[in-house]
C-alpha cells in the first residue's frame, strides 16, 4: 500500500510548490488531502488517517502546532500517530526545540535538498513501523512524549505578571472574578469560559493568552482546551485509551484530559 499524506499550507504557491516536489522526490506517496488552515488540517487528519502530515506553523484557524496537539488528543488509540513535518520561517532558538526532539521541519522557502533528505528519514521511519514489534508498542507514548516537550519550548515565553482578577463583563455590568476563586477555564468558540463553584462567566481570552499569567503549580493544562486548579481536582480515573476523567471538588461535571497530559496524573 502506497504511503499517504496531508499537507496543511495557506499559501497556494508553497502547497502547490511542496507537492510537486514531493511528487519528484517521492512519486510513491499520495496526497491525501491539502488544506489552507489548522483547523481543517486537524480535522481531515482524524477523518483520512495518513501516514504523514506537512503542516505550516502559522495558519489561520489554529497553527500547526496547534493541529498537532489536536490530531494527538484525538488520535484512535492502538494507532501510531502520523509522522509530522512542519514547514515554518521560526528563528534558531525554535529551530533548536525542533531537533531537540528530534522532529522533522522544513524552512520556508523548502529547500530541494532538504526536501530530499526529510523524504529519506520519513521512509526509514515508515520502515521501522513496518517491522515486527510488540501488540503494546505503537509508538503513541514516544510520539506524545516529543510533541508535548515540542509544545512547551516553542511556545515558551518570558515572565508575565500573575493574573489575580478576572474581568468579565456582563453588559454595563464588570463582574471582578478572583483568580483564587476559579475552578477551571474551557475555551468555547471565541470565548473563554471562567468557572467557579457557584458561577460562570465567559471573556474574550484565548488560553494562549491566559496560560503565562496563570501559575503553572496552580494550574494545569489538562487538554488543549481545558486548564484545570489542580486543587480542586478530587479524582482521576484513567480509561484504556488513555484519556483521564476528572472530577471536582465543588462542581458535578466531569472533566476530561487528553493522553497528552496524562503524564500529570503519574499515580494511575
Amino acid at each position: 500500500m502506497n504511503p499517504t499524506a496531508l499537507i496543511a499550507e495557506d499559501e497556494p504557491l508553497l502547497a502547490a510548490a511542496l507537492q510537486a516536489e514531493l511528487a519528484r522526490l517521492w512519486p510513491e506517496l499520495q496526497i491525501v488531502a491539502t488544506v489552507a488552515d489548522g483547523l481543517s488540517a486537524a480535522a481531515q487528519a482524524l477523518a483520512l488517517r495518513p501516514q504523514l502530515c506537512f503542516l505550516d506553523i502559522r495558519m489561520p484557524g489554529a497553527s500547526g502546532l496547534e493541529a498537532a496537539q489536536a490530531i494527538a488528543e484525538d488520535w484512535p488509540a492502538g494507532e501510531p500517530l502520523p509522522l509530522l513535518v512542519f514547514v515554518t520561517a521560526y528563528d534558531q532558538y525554535a529551530l533548536a526545540a525542533f531537533d531537540a526532539q528530534a522532529v522533522d521541519y522544513l524552512l520556508k522557502p523548502v529547500d530541494t535538498s532538504r526536501l530530499a533528505a526529510c523524504v529519506a528519514r520519513l521512509k526509514a521511519r515508515l520502515a521501522e513501523r513496518r517491522a515486527p514489534a510488540s501488540p503494546a508498542d505503537d509508538g503513541l507514548q514516544p510520539a506524545l512524549t516529543r510533541l508535548r516537550a515540542l509544545l512547551e519550548a516553542v511556545g515558551a515565553v518570558g515572565p508575565a505578571p500573575r493574573l489575580t482578577v478576572i474581568q468579565a463583563g456582563v453588559g454595563n455590568t464588570v463582574h471582578l472574578v478572583p483568580v483564587a476563586e476559579v475552578l477551571y477555564f474551557e475555551a468555547a468558540d471565541k470565548y473563554l469560559r471562567v468557572v467557579t463553584a457557584t458561577r460562570e462567566h465567559l471573556i474574550r481570552l484565548s488560553l494562549r493568552e491566559l496560560l503565562p499569567q496563570l501559575d503553572p503549580q496552580q494550574f494545569w493544562q489538562v487538554h488543549r482546551s481545558l486548564v484545570v486548579r489542580a486543587s480542586a481536582i478530587a479524582t482521576a480515573q484513567r480509561d484504556e485509551s488513555g484519556k483521564v476523567f476528572l472530577r471536582l471538588h465543588d462542581r458535578p461535571e466531569r472533566l476530561t484530559a487528553s493522553r497528552l497530559y496524562a503524564h500529570l496524573f503519574k499515580g494511575l
